[in-house]
């Protein structure tokens, strides 16, 4: 998994503010731990999928933020889609 070079703390700590952005912006009723959970596997997926396509994200805290939020918005709009 890549970390965008903000290591695991920061993952966790700014995959959590990513997720929980994402579920104001969603407006979705999720916990700390899901928020945490999205935020970081919605960066891990979204830079993945950006790498495939041949986007280079950067690194640092900022640049997680941002592919993380997008990211977790991405995985709120799946499982809606799923659930109906």
């Amino acid at each position: 998994m890549d970390l965008n070079g903000v290591g695991i703390l920061g993952a966790i700590v700014v995959g959590g503010i990513a997720g929980w952005l994402a579920e104001q912006f969603m407006k979705s009723n999720m916990g700390l731990f899901m928020n945490i959970i999205l935020g970081i596997i919605g960066a891990a997926a979204l830079n993945f999928v950006l790498s495939l396509a041949g986007i280079y994200t950067g690194t640092g805290l900022l640049v997680y933020l941002i592919v993380g939020f997008i990211g977790a918005c991405i995985l709120i709009a799946i499982a809606r889609a799923v659930r109906r």
